[in-house]
């Protein structure tokens, strides 16, 4: 999945879906459609690709984000967010790159002198790395082991005071240490793991980390430090942008832009600036209406590829009357997948990919259908379970101990696809004798204020994916620890999955990685608490010359610095 040094980034506000097919539509089996030959030809990557003695020095990118992030640290719990990602990644260390071509995973040259050296040291799995002796933070401080080891103290999971995204990794090392100069950083591990190139990135200065006060509240509504190519000119949550200059102090290639300017707008009102000329770049997710509104933009394209992310719907197990895995589990058999992706990617010309992983995409190696029953869609079969559970009907719904089995779906205002999804899941469980409620809050507070704390019954949104496919997910499926979730906004807590996850991490061979990593998923889909929907397109509305940014990338595929305009 994508985004994710911390694990994984949601996207909330992926543009409007169209009401296409009715909610009684079924469909049989729980075997996911194979990608088409349509789809994986589209599986390039459709960035305008340019040299940069092609683009014209200067210019401002306007680029369209989904809310205004008021933590921006990446790694902090309420962090995690791709609004957050797409400014951090622009003015912090992105200490390896991965090659959205090959998924290749290669060391940064900006911040590492070459490829970490990976031995084993006593038995254990040590990687020591030789940071750029140039690459220095705004303060003047230069990037050093220090940074690295407090990072690893902060994400460890040791100290519950710091209100961590994830632990994944982190927790595996045993010491992180100095070796002949503090730019060279000895990583050992106690358990191995796999995916070791995953952490550091984004790594944030010693400064914002050493202390739990520090890491939760040192990156709230500011970001003090940097280390990229650009840097923080203003930071604005009345107009919600937040704008970035090119960094005179930076040692690496110049960037070509001015000035990128991130603006937080909803999906409707994004759509509508883009197709006015108010911004250059924005996301417009599976959303028929937003690539025909995009289309009559003149001196812009459309930018598409099958992307590693996908539709999800979330079910809150702590929820009073989601606590029995049984009721749960009878919900995924009520849904009808097929509609919704049909319904949500009505006039596309993609195809409903429905995903039966929780980590592997459709056209990804280690796929494979786990889904089992519950992945079919039978109404019959939800309506006994429901029965089993003691939950009978009484008139139109389904009542228990006097309480009616009345659930409230949470999705961010000005969503559209949200909204359609809402729509026909509460068709979908009227039909089984459950009442949907729903309700759209801020976008701004979406995550922050509904999500993270669990303040709903169900919710939608996308997950995004990266080369890690196992540790990046890890938080979402992991067990919580007390009030952390890390990113499980389900919180279900299954010592199983974490024992097959933990596994899969550590396996050095490839094939058993994945091996462990369906087991755990078969575990997953069991436990009902995150039911994938489909594989969505990577849809992205970008201004014609705008070159080196498009779909599907993940950011830390993104080379800031060669980003530019070719007139």
């Amino acid at each position: 999945m994508k985004h994710t040094r911390i694990p994984v980034a949601l996207v909330a506000t992926m543009a409007v879906a169209s009401l296409g097919l009715s909610a009684c539509s079924s469909s049989k089996g729980s075997t996911a459609a194979k990608p088409s030959a349509t789809s994986l030809a589209a599986n390039t990557i459709k960035i305008n690709a340019q040299p940069r003695s092609a683009l014209k020095q200067g210019g401002t990118l306007t680029w369209a984000i989904d809310q205004y992030s008021t933590q921006w640290n990446y790694n902090q719990i309420n962090g995690a967010e791709y609004s957050t990602d797409a400014v951090i990644e622009a003015v912090e260390p992105i200490i390896f790159r991965v090659d959205p071509a090959t998924q290749k995973v290669t060391p940064n040259l900006n911040y590492l002198t070459g490829e970490p050296t990976v031995t084993t040291v006593a038995g254990k799995q040590t990687v020591t790395y030789n940071i750029n002796p140039k690459a220095k933070w705004s303060d003047g401080t230069a990037i050093s082991w220090k940074d690295f080891a407090a990072q690893w103290q902060a994400l460890n999971g040791k100290n519950t005071k710091y209100q961590i995204g994830s632990s994944t990794g982190y927790a595996n090392i045993s010491s992180v240490v100095a070796g002949t100069t503090p730019q060279q950083v000895v990583v050992t591990f106690a358990q191995n793991f796999g995916d070791w190139t995953s952490l550091f990135t984004p790594l944030y200065p010693a400064s914002a980390q050493s202390t739990p006060a520090a890491f939760n509240t040192g990156f709230l509504n500011k970001i003090p430090v940097t280390a990229g190519p650009f840097k923080i000119e203003s930071m604005n949550a009345t107009t919600n942008t937040v704008t970035v200059a090119r960094d005179p102090n930076w040692w690496g290639d110049a960037a070509i832009l001015d000035k990128i300017v991130f603006r937080a707008m909803t999906t409707d009102a994004a759509d509508g600036a883009y197709a006015n000329g108010e911004v250059d770049y924005l996301n417009i997710g599976p959303s028929a209406a937003g690539v025909k509104q995009a289309k009559g933009r003149a001196d812009g394209e459309i930018r598409e590829a099958a992307g590693p992310q996908f539709r999800h719907v979330t079910f809150n197990s702590k929820s009073p009357l989601l606590t029995d895995v049984k009721v749960r589990q009878a919900l995924f058999q009520s849904i009808d997948r097929t509609a919704i992706a049909n319904s949500d990617l009505k006039g596309l010309g993609w195809p409903a990919l429905l995903l039966n992983n929780h980590f592997f995409m459709n056209n990804q190696e280690g796929y494979q259908d786990n889904a089992g029953t519950l992945g079919v869609y039978n109404p019959t079969a939800a309506k006994a379970a429901l029965d089993a559970a003691g939950w009978k009907l009484n008139g139109q719904y389904r009542q228990k101990d006097g309480k009616t089995l009345e659930l409230t779906f949470v999705y961010p205002d000005g969503t559209a696809v949200s909204k359609n999804e809402s729509v026909l899941l509460q068709a979908m469980f009227a039909a089984v004798g459950v009442k949907l409620d729903i309700s759209a809050v801020p976008s701004n507070d979406f995550f922050d204020k509904y999500v993270q704390p669990g303040k709903f019954d169900l919710t939608a949104f996308s997950w995004l994916g990266n080369a890690w496919p196992v540790s990046s997910n890890y938080s979402i499926y992991q067990s919580p620890v007390g009030s952390n979730n890390f990113q499980n906004f389900a919180w279900t807590s299954d010592p199983n999955v974490d024992s097959l996850m933990n596994k899969s991490i550590a396996d050095t061979d490839h094939t058993q990685a994945i091996a462990d990593a369906n087991a755990a998923d078969k575990a997953i889909w069991q436990d009902a608490g995150v039911f994938p929907l489909y594989q969505r397109a990577d849809i992205y509305g970008a201004k014609k010359t705008l070159a080196n940014l498009g779909a599907p990338q993940d950011q830390n595929e993104v080379v800031y610095e060669n980003i530019g305009f070719t007139g």
